[in-house]
C-alpha cells in the first residue's frame, strides 16, 4: 500500500488471532465474508481444514499456512491454494534422501523410518503418504504421536530406538522438536533427524541449541541465513520500519510472498478489467505459471486442476547454529 497498492487500488487489511481454537476460526471467517472479504489469508490446518466447505460454498480464495495435502482435493477444496510445498511432499522428499544418505554412508539395504508428530490433524497430515512411499521403497516405517504439555520425550524416544529409527522426521513446530533432539542427544542416540518446515527456523536452533547441529530441514522457503533476491523488499521495508530480516526470520520471509502470491492474483484480475470477486480471483490465480520468487522457493504455478505450487524444495542443515543449503531443489513424484 506505501507503494501506492495494485494499480493504484489499496489492499485493506482485516485481521485477528483466533488462538488456535477452530471455533473462534469459523465465526471470524463468517464476520470477514459478511464485511465483503474477497480473500483470505489462513493459519492452522485444523481451521483452515474445518472451513473448506465454506470456503468452496462462498467461493472466496483461501491460502493459509497450513500445507496439508488434504487441502490439495478439489472437489472438498476448489478454493483453497498451497503456496509451500505440502507436508506430503515434504515427507517423500525426506524419506527419498534418507535413502540416498543411507546408501552413500556405505550401508546396504533400506533404512528405517519414523515420523515423530504433532498429535493433532496438523501432525497426522503427511503420514499416509509417507507410509505408502516408504513401503514402495522398501523402507521400515512407523509412526508415533508426540503428546503436547510434556517435559521429555524420553519414553518416545524408547519405543523409537526399539523400532531401531535410523531417521526421524520430525512434523511438529520448534519447541517440542527442539526437547525431542535434546533428549536424543543427551541419550547418545545414533540417530540424523529431518525436521519438516514448522520446526525448521530460528527458533528450533536457538532452543535446541548445540543438539540442533546436523539436523536436516525441508524448507520451502529460503531462510535469511542464506541470502537470496528474494529477501531484498523484505528487508528493506523492515529496515524502514525499524526492525531487520535477520530479527524476524524466516517465517516472515514466508508471509511475505505468500502475500506477493495473493496480490499477483488480484494484480491479474483488476489489469483484466473484471470485478473484484472470489471467482475471478481463483481464475486469476489458476493462470499463474511459474511465479518467481527470486529465490525463496521453487516457481509456483497453479491450474483450473491442481492447486498444488510446487512439489520441490532444498534441503538445509543447521551448521555452526544457523541453517545452511544441503541441496540443491528436490522434486516429489
Amino acid at each position: 500500500n506505501e507503494n501506492g497498492g495494485i494499480n493504484g487500488r489499496p489492499i485493506e487489511l482485516i485481521s485477528a488471532d483466533y488462538g488456535y481454537k477452530v471455533d473462534i476460526a469459523e465465526q471470524l471467517y463468517t464476520q470477514y465474508v459478511q464485511e465483503g472479504v474477497v480473500a483470505f489469508q489462513g493459519w492452522g490446518t485444523g481451521d483452515t481444514e474445518a472451513l473448506r466447505s465454506k470456503i468452496a460454498a462462498d467461493k472466496i480464495p483461501f491460502m493459509s499456512a497450513s500445507y496439508s495435502a488434504n487441502l490439495l482435493n478439489m472437489d472438498d477444496a476448489p478454493y483453497n491454494f498451497l503456496a509451500g510445498t505440502s507436508y506430503s511432499d515434504q515427507a517423500i522428499i525426506a524419506i527419498q534422501w534418507a535413502l540416498d544418505d543411507w546408501a552413500a554412508k556405505g550401508n546396504s539395504g533400506a533404512p528405517s523410518v519414523a515420523i515423530a508428530h504433532h498429535d493433532s490433524p496438523f501432525g497426522q497430515s503427511p503420514v499416509p503418504d509417507a507410509q505408502a512411499f516408504a513401503e514402495s521403497k522398501g523402507v521400515t516405517f512407523t509412526s508415533l504421536p508426540m503428546p503436547g504439555g510434556v517435559t521429555d520425550y524420553v519414553a518416545e524416544l524408547a519405543q523409537l530406538q526399539q523400532f531401531g529409527a535410523n531417521y526421524i522426521i520430525i512434523q511438529n513446530v520448534s519447541s517440542p522438536a527442539s526437547v525431542l533432539v535434546k533428549d536424543a542427544s543427551s541419550q547418545g542416540m545414533d540417530v540424523t533427524f529431518v525436521c519438516l518446515n514448522w520446526c525448521s527456523d530460528e527458533l528450533f536452533v536457538s532452543l535446541a541449541g548445540d543438539a540442533a547441529e546436523g539436523v536436516v530441514g525441508t524448507l520451502p522457503f529460503t531462510p535469511p541465513s542464506v541470502p537470496v533476491d528474494g529477501h531484498k523488499d523484505p528487508a528493506e521495508w523492515l529496515s524502514a520500519h525499524g526492525s531487520d530480516l535477520g530479527e524476524k526470520g524466516l517465517h516472515y520471509v514466508q508471509g511475505w510472498w505468500t502475500m506477493a502470491l495473493m496480490a499477483e492474483g488480484i494484480r491479474l484480475v483488476d489489469e483484466a478489467g473484471d470485478e473484484m470477486t472470489g471467482e475471478n480471483i481463483r481464475t486469476a490465480l489458476e493462470s499463474i505459471k511459474n511465479f518467481d520468487t527470486q529465490g525463496v522457493s521453487a516457481p509456483i504455478s497453479f491450474s483450473s486442476t491442481s492447486h498444488r505450487g510446487n512439489n520441490a524444495l532444498r534441503l538445509f542443515e543447521v551448521s555452526g547454529g544457523q541453517w545452511t543449503q544441503l541441496s540443491d531443489y528436490i522434486s516429489a513424484p
